[in-house]
């Protein structure tokens, strides 16, 4: 997961080495636009639907607490937003 997740955040900002383990918002390597995209990113790859109240900084200063994120957040049936 965590390779996967790193994958997600070099096609969002390439010119950053998210491996580097520093804090990703705090650094500046995300910015709002960016974990907008990234949640996007998170919730169609995992197929999983990360709650308003999970959007905060820390949810997206590290891919650890990124895949924790994504484990904690809720799976989304497969039928759910088809229309």
């Amino acid at each position: 997961m965590e390779e996967k997740v790193f994958e997600i955040l070099k096609d969002i900002q390439p010119v950053y080495d998210f491996e580097e383990g520093v804090d990703f918002v705090e650094m500046g390597y995300l910015d709002s636009f960016d974990v907008v995209t990234l949640v996007g990113e998170l919730e169609e790859t995992f197929s999983i639907l990360i709650s308003a109240l999970d959007i905060v900084p820390e949810n997206f200063s590290s891919a650890k607490n990124i895949c924790a994120l994504i484990k904690k957040s809720k799976k989304v049936p497969i039928t759910e937003g088809m229309a």
